[in-house]
């Protein structure tokens, strides 16, 4: 899993108005929570811009008066108009207690259905994983080296090994649909 440094300053006021301050001078307040005490502290926005602006998921490693966490980004704000970020939540992560993040899709592989002209539709693009920081998956990759016109790949149907996808195991992934042109094509052959 990839990690982000970022580092902190410790606040000592926690009120709307410091808050607004912080976000004057151009920095985020945050709160790390989760440990035995919540940590609140702000940091320059563009320092968290690789976590919050990628399609990958990944850790943040938080230094804060000199104390270091492994984090990940549990919920993010943004100003409605203006799309600045302007508060941060981050759960602290633990060696031995697990966590559920949201983990992109990665498809592997080319479909037999695609390639006689079927149209690939991937309904779920990131799945809710639970696993301990140690065996969170950077992504959940799906084969789609069998998928014909017609078939369908669920959550059921992926094999994992140390981590649990939360989803419903009856919710569809990826499916190959048919064309528009194959229908045609099919409605054509049998002389409609």
């Amino acid at each position: 899993m990839k990690t982000i440094a970022i580092s902190g300053s410790p606040r000592e006021n926690v009120g709307k108005r410091d808050a607004k301050e912080l976000r004057y001078q151009g920095k985020v307040p945050a709160v790390l929570y989760g440990g035995k005490e919540q940590v609140h502290f702000a940091f320059t926005s563009t320092e968290l811009n690789d976590a919050i602006y990628s399609p990958e998921a990944s850790f943040v490693e938080i230094n804060v008066g000199g104390k270091t966490s492994k984090a990940i980004v549990k919920d993010l704000q943004f100003h409605p108009l203006t799309d600045l970020l302007v508060h941060v939540d981050f759960l602290e992560l633990f060696d031995d207690k697990e966590i559920t993040m949201e983990i992109p899709v990665r498809l592997t592989g080319t479909s037999p259905g695609v390639k006689m002209g079927g149209k690939l539709v991937q309904k779920l693009r990131k799945l809710r994983v639970k696993a301990l920081p140690k065996n969170m998956p950077q992504v959940v990759e799906v084969s789609i080296e069998k998928l014909e016109v017609g078939n369908l790949f669920r959550v059921r149907d992926l094999k994992t090994d140390n981590y649990v996808v939360t989803n419903t195991p009856e919710d569809t992934i990826v499916s190959v649909g048919m064309s528009r042109a194959l229908k045609q094509a099919e409605n054509a052959a049998k002389g409609k």
